[in-house]
Parts: C-alpha cells; structure tokens; sequence
C-alpha cells in the first residue's frame, strides 16, 4: 500500500479541512501516489479523485420527537425524574392549585346570594383547614348540607 500521507495534508489545505475529512477514491491510488505538488493534487480535486466528506452534525429530529412527546406529558416515569417529589411539584404550589379554585367557588356563591355570609366564612375556613380535595368535592359536600341545590353551579 502506498504512503499517501503528503497527498492527504495538501488535499486537506487546498479543500480547507481536516485530514481525516479527505477522501481518495481507492481505485484511482496510484494516480494520486504520482502527484507530488499542490498544483498535481489541486487538478485531482477538480477531477473527483479527492473530495472531502461533508461534516458530521447531531441531528435534531430525535430530540423534537422527545421534546413533543414530553408536551403531551409521556416521558416522565419514574425512571426519568431527577428531583424529590416536592422538588419537581412544591407543596406550596400544589396548595395554590387546589385553593384558589375553591376559594373562588365560593366567593361566586357568596356574590350570587346562594351561599350567607355565615355559611361562606364556615366553608372558607373548612377549605383553608384543608377539608376538601377539590372544587367538586366542595360542591359535592354544599349538596349533601342542603346549602345548595344540585342543578347550581
């Protein structure tokens, strides 16, 4: 096998890359074994007998699909989490989460005259006290006291 080494570091200049992104066609070797200045090398790059390869990027398309994928909300087992459960979703927040809907709840009672003033402050302080889980389950316990009817709101 012949040292193409000289041939390699000139093809490298002239096509203004690396020396391992030179390519030479292999059936053409001894061709390019007899080229001795640039001049000789430059002709065989116009000539296709070297060529560079194109650069190797990291594509994107593998981490678009991911990044969907997570909008969805796929991806996000177990095996993915970093964080301690409060770290990922504080507690605070998910406090904010569920009290404010109830807190808002009730005030449209209170504003629609549904609910008085008494049993308003009675459901918010059960509500800061942490009685109920949801909007619907407030709902479902003001049906169940008879402070309102099921058809309402």
């Amino acid at each position: 096998m012949t040292d193409l080494r000289n041939q390699r570091r000139m093809a490298a200049d002239i096509l203004k890359c690396g020396v391992h992104r030179v390519w030479m066609d292999p059936d053409r070797t001894e061709e390019i074994a007899k080229a001795v200045t640039r001049k000789d090398v430059n002709i065989l790059v116009n000539g296709g007998a070297i060529k560079s390869h194109q650069i190797t990027g990291i594509s994107s398309g593998r981490n678009r699909y991911r990044q969907q994928q997570k909008a969805k909300g796929r991806r996000k087992g177990h095996g993915s989490r970093k964080g301690a459960k409060y770290a990922r979703l504080p507690r605070k927040q998910r406090w904010i989460r569920t009290i404010r809907p109830i807190r808002s709840y009730l005030r449209k009672l209170r504003d629609d005259q549904i609910l008085d003033h008494t049993a308003y402050r009675q459901y918010y302080r059960k509500s800061k006290g942490g009685e109920f889980r949801s909007r619907a389950h407030l709902k479902a316990r003001l049906i169940a006291d008879k402070k309102i009817k099921g058809d309402e709101q």
